[in-house]
């Protein structure tokens, strides 16, 4: 066999290896998980990314396998759950929120990494370029900063004279975080609204503090910054805007499906499900840096008239035509 054509089968018997390794019958890929909040608050976006990766032929036990890493709240945990999963060679790692994404990417250069609740990863130095991420990253963009923006506008539409408006914020550095509150203090002085900043700690103690911190600057309404651990603690803070009789506006409708008053922004549970699709298409074969980044096309403007009743509030008829669904 002479030079060329020898290379050729090398080639050739290289790239069947390799295609037989990526669809071996029996080999179980494992998943890495990596959320800064906890299984609890998680499991509505955990069942759903399960359930469509199932649709896709991917079986728990049968061809694949996950392994959770919850930092509980905890930011200072997250870099050492990233690198957990690195050591132990997942085949691909699902971050969910800002900082899981980006100590993924510190940890690991080669493993995959599909992201989910990014507020820009451009802006953040996690892919190039939304058509051409490079790299190893990839997934999903969802607009916080610019849905925090919409949220302040229907909240001073919603709420009469509102003048005054608290905004929760994790205590902790995050840089997604910081990008949100650049636009929401421009957005805020554009609309002839003090926003009054309330760093908050995520456990009973730490969010009760800080709605009495609300009520003591006398808002006439809150919402949150967009981070995971907010969404994990939706519960709690729903029941202490009720207590407290603080009109709210949030980032998805689980808010809301818990008893919160208003909530606009992406379907969550649309954006795991398309972040499954991008976990099967890499396991199949395809590299990250080949998969666009999709920006969120599918948004929610949920009221919920049952919450304004309990504290005595009215919104105006122009608002309510606005809202795809009315809760009555």
């Amino acid at each position: 066999m002479n030079k060329p054509a020898s290379i050729l089968c090398a080639v050739i018997l290289l790239v069947g290896a390799t295609i037989a390794e990526a669809q071996q019958p029996g080999k179980i890929f494992r998943i890495g998980f990596l959320d800064p909040t906890n299984a609890s608050g998680m499991a509505v976006m955990v069942d759903a990314f399960r359930q469509e990766l199932n649709k896709l032929g991917w079986i728990e036990g049968k061809n694949i396998a996950f392994e959770y890493r919850f930092a509980e709240n905890k930011s200072e945990r997250v870099p050492e759950l990233a690198a957990e999963l690195v050591r132990l060679k997942v085949d691909l790692i699902v971050t969910s929120g800002n900082p899981p994404a980006l100590e993924a990417k510190k940890a690991t250069t080669t493993i995959p990494i599909v992201m989910t609740s990014i507020t820009d990863p451009v802006a953040l130095g996690l892919v190039d370029s939304l058509a051409r991420p490079g790299g190893n990253v990839t997934g999903l963009y969802t607009f916080a900063s610019e849905l925090n923006t919409k949220r302040l506008e229907i909240l001073k539409d919603a709420v009469p004279k509102l003048a005054r408006v608290g905004l929760l914020r994790g205590s902790f550095y995050n840089p997604g975080q910081e990008l949100q509150l650049e636009e929401l203090r421009v957005a805020a002085s554009a609309l002839k609204v003090k926003l009054e900043e309330i760093k908050t700690e995520f456990d009973p103690q730490g969010l009760e503090s800080a709605f009495k911190t609300a009520k003591q600057k006398q808002v006439g309404a809150i919402m949150t910054t967009s981070l995971r651990v907010f969404f994990a603690e939706r519960k709690p803070i729903v029941a202490l805007a009720g207590k407290y009789r603080l009109p709210a506006i949030y980032n998805s409708k689980e808010y809301v499906d818990e008893g919160g008053l208003m909530t606009y922004g992406v379907d969550n549970d649309d954006q795991y499900r398309k972040a499954a699709h991008y976990v099967d298409k890499i396991l199949k074969g395809t590299k990250p840096a080949d998969l666009p980044v999709q920006q969120a096309t599918k948004f929610e403007f949920v009221i919920n008239l049952k919450a304004a009743k309990q504290i005595d509030l009215t919104i105006p008829p122009d608002v309510l035509a606005r809202a795809d669904k009315v809760i009555r």
